[in-house]
Parts: C-alpha cells; structure tokens; sequence
C-alpha cells in the first residue's frame, strides 16, 4: 500500500515546476517529510534524477526518495511528474542568510560551508558532471545537532562535461545564472568543470559581502564586462586567505582556478585539519588512494570546523560585519 500523502506549504515555485511540502505516513504508522518538487517535463526531471542517482552516496548533495518519479495531478488537472527530495528545515542558502545582519554570515560559518561545497563539487565532478547553476538558491541548509550542513541541490541544469545546454544561444550566451558565470561560459556555452569554481567565488564574495556578485551592474554592462575579462571586486576588508581563494576562483584563466579537490588543500579551508577520503569507485569504496587515482570520490574532513548555533544567535544580535 502506498503511503498517505498529506500536503503541508508550498515551498517555492519557479518558472515550470514547483515544490511542496508533503508529509508521508506510512502503513505503520511512522512518517516523514519530503520536498516535492513537480513538473510537466518528465525528461527535465528524469535526467534529473539520473544524476541524482549517481550521486546517492554523496553526502553533500540532496538527495531523493524511492528509485523513479511519481506521477500526480496539479490543482488544475493537469499530469505532472514528482520528484521526492529531502527537506531542509532551515531552507536555502539565500533564506538564510535572510537572517542575519546585512545577510553577512560569520567567518567561520562561511568557510565551514565553503568547504561543504567544494566536498559536493568534488562528488559531482568526479562523476563526469558540471552543476552549472551554483548560487544560494540552490543550496540547501539542514540542522544537524548543533550545527548546520549544507548540500547542494537542483541539477535540472546540470550537463556531462563538455556539452553545450539547448538553451544557449549568442542573444542569450549563460549556461546558468547570469550574475554567477564566468567570461568563458559566454564564448561557447560548453559545460566545463571550471565554471562551478567561479560560481563557487560569486558565493564566497555574497556570504561575506551580504550582496550578490555584480549588485550595481545591469545585464546589458555584464555581458561586456564578463567579454573583457572582468571579475566582481573583492574588496580589501575581506581576510587575507579568504582573499587569495577568492581571486583564485576568478582566475581569468579557468585553468589557473584548478580543481575543487585542489582548492580543498587552501589555507583558507584551514589546511592544519586532517583530512580523510573515501573514494567511491565502481568497485565499492577505498580509503586513502593517491591524487592522481581519483575518480568518482567523496571527502570527509575528520574534524570538521561547525559553527555553533548558539554562536549563531549571539552573532546575529551583537556583531556587526
């Protein structure tokens, strides 16, 4: 027997799917939430969950009930396809940062959350992919204890490296977000691991500066300060590590921005920290395997820096960024 459906809020809506809030009661009687997302575009969201069934093991990325997609009815009758995710109690990246004074988080949160990004890319690159539309919306924040973890979410634009999106064109020249893409992605619009990098430094640069990247430029000044080469300011107030890993995600050369298994070894990601990998291979799991055998792989910091959240509150009262 299929589980008791029980909707809840509605949690977001986009421009073709949306997403509820259900709650699922099982035959005996245990239950538990999901993260609903629904659309009328069955391959939009089976490529979705493709993706999202490689990544299953991955810790920092959202993950999602059953083995296929479900099929219901909008309020107005229409057939749509749904796809059950994990709910994150605290919401994305960008309603949390709501929350705080001038939307500017603390230092340590922010590395802390940086590191848990770059784990994810690490994961998603491994497997051959290129998120493409890294920006707060699409990161999501679970409580865990008394701390938070952040994973990453929605690949409905996500591509295999090396592929050109359908929706690129020379009028419309951005794989993603335009506000979050790199100069090169306006050239060719191929999907290279290098452009979640330069998303990943708009993040770093918003979670400091409480702003999105670009916050005084129009779209029409973007594209031809993105065709000149130029990158968002990182102002000098910033911490001198934060700095240096920031400039080298907005490297002009994508190739100088390396790879997110190298920017994990930054001192801005407190390198003193031991770290521990777990390789997720086709063979199963092997520990502590050189660099160069990479191949699909998962990171886990074994003393992760958390940002408690009884700091947190005290921060979002008394300090001033």
């Amino acid at each position: 027997m299929e589980p008791n459906e029980e909707f809840v809020k509605v949690l977001g809506k986009g421009a073709y799917s949306y997403v509820d809030l259900v709650k699922y009661t099982r035959t005996d009687g245990s239950s538990f939430h999901a993260a609903v997302k629904s659309w009328n575009e069955e391959d939009s969201l089976r490529k979705e969950i493709k993706i999202l069934s490689e990544l299953r093991r991955c810790p920092r990325i959202v993950q999602f009930f059953g083995e296929d997609l479900e099929q219901g009815f909008d309020c107005e009758g229409n057939k749509v396809y749904k796809l059950l995710l994990e709910y994150a109690s605290v919401g994305s990246l960008r309603a949390f940062m709501d929350t705080f004074k001038d939307r500017k988080l603390p230092d340590l949160m922010i590395r802390d959350f940086t590191r848990m990004i770059l784990e994810g890319l690490v994961s998603i690159h491994g497997h051959g992919y290129v998120h493409c539309d890294l920006k707060p919306d699409n990161l999501l924040v679970f409580p865990s204890g008394d701390s938070y973890e952040l994973k990453i979410s929605d690949f409905g634009l996500s591509l295999e490296v090396g592929k050109v999106p359908n929706h690129w064109k020379p009028y419309w020249p951005f794989v993603g977000t335009p506000y979050y893409m790199p100069p090169e992605s306006l050239r060719d619009g191929a999907a290279k691991k290098t452009i979640d990098l330069w998303s990943l430094g708009c993040l770093v640069l918003e979670m400091y500066m409480g702003k999105m990247p670009w916050p005084w430029v129009v779209y029409a000044d973007l594209v031809h300060m993105l065709l000149n080469g130029n990158a968002p300011e990182i102002p000098e107030s910033l911490p001198y590590d934060a700095r240096e890993f920031i400039q080298t995600c907005f490297a002009r050369n994508p190739e100088d921005r390396g790879s997110a298994f190298e920017l994990l070894s930054y001192q801005f990601l407190h390198p003193e920290e031991t770290f521990d990998f777990v390789f997720v291979t086709a063979e199963g799991e092997v520990e502590n395997q050189p660099t160069e055998q990479i191949w699909k792989l998962k990171s886990f910091p074994s003393k992760p820096l958390q940002f408690k959240k009884i700091l947190n509150k005290f921060l979002r009262l008394h300090s001033v960024f």
